[in-house]
């Protein structure tokens, strides 16, 4: 499993000016491009483990990559177990559960409620403006069923949460809130998802628990609901094939370009890991 690192951590000979970075970026906008004459291309970038704040710093990157015209998937982990707040929760919240109050913590740049990453698989997905990438369905529900598929491949059912129905909240994580869409096993939230936009552009990373985290011994995971142990691997390859065959589109494994390394190590450092970030409410 990999680590992010940055252009200027990199050996000399390995780095590049900025005018290449950006060239680079740019020859991968107009490769994908090419290639989507005739398929519509998602970049697949590998699976990397990191800190809170490099996490989302880079799907932060992601998202401002959608906005050139940069269609990608990742999927990744926590190098520690964290806390992340929604954009607009109250920092106070993590500290009424003495379990959570020691943990590392980032804000999201999306919303939704308390989410302690530990023993699951994450995604994120950014897609461009407009067709094909966004069309009127909804891309939670649409995300949702792809990762649905790939579970009863592997043998674990889930039945997506009704529009209406959902019982009331009962507490301050996020899988204690069930909104349309999310996945349970039995009654009990195994996946769900939260959305940031920027100038039309999409930006949607999501959880899959795959087993109780002694950190949220409430929140039962797929392998206590279903008896199935899966390994981070084997969903993630899963879930890529769902994703291929319900787009029909092209997965063209990537690589972060330097320009982007950058930015995400920029953004770790000035904002993800700042207190006027993470504790700005």
């Amino acid at each position: 499993m990999r680590r992010f690192m940055s252009a200027s951590s990199r050996p000399a000979r390995e780095r590049r000016t900025d005018c290449q970075s950006v060239r680079q970026q740019t020859k991968e906008s107009e490769r994908i491009a090419a290639k989507s004459m005739s398929e519509i291309c998602c970049r697949l970038l590998r699976f990397t483990v990191a800190d809170g704040p490099r996490n989302m710093a880079a799907d932060e990157v992601l998202l401002e990559s959608a906005g050139t015209g940069v269609a990608s998937l990742r999927f990744y982990g926590w190098s520690k177990a964290t806390l992340s707040l929604g954009y607009f929760q109250m920092e106070a919240l993590r500290k009424r559960d003495p379990r959570l109050v020691e943990l590392p913590f980032v804000r999201r740049p999306s919303g939704g409620a308390t989410l302690v990453h530990h023993l699951e698989v994450t995604y994120c997905l950014a897609l461009p403006p407009g067709q094909p990438w966004q069309t009127s369905a909804s891309w939670l529900c649409r995300m949702h069923t792809i990762i649905a598929a790939a579970l009863a491949e592997r043998g674990i059912t889930t039945t997506p949460q009704a529009a209406v129905g959902a019982p009331p909240f009962r507490g301050d994580l996020c899988f204690q809130h069930f909104a349309a869409g999310d996945l349970l096993i039995d009654s009990a939230k195994v996946v769900g998802s939260a959305q940031r936009r920027q100038r039309g552009a999409l930006m949607q990373h999501g959880s899959i628990l795959l087993a109780q985290s002694p950190y949220t011994p409430v929140l039962p995971g797929i392998r206590e609901l279903s008896g199935r142990d899966v390994r981070a691997e084997e969903i993630t390859a899963a879930v890529q094939q769902s994703f291929a065959g319900s787009t029909g589109w092209v997965l063209v494994p990537g690589a972060w370009t330097s320009a982007e390394l950058d930015r995400i190590e920029y953004l770790a450092m000035a904002k993800y890991a700042q207190d006027p970030w993470n504790r700005k409410r």
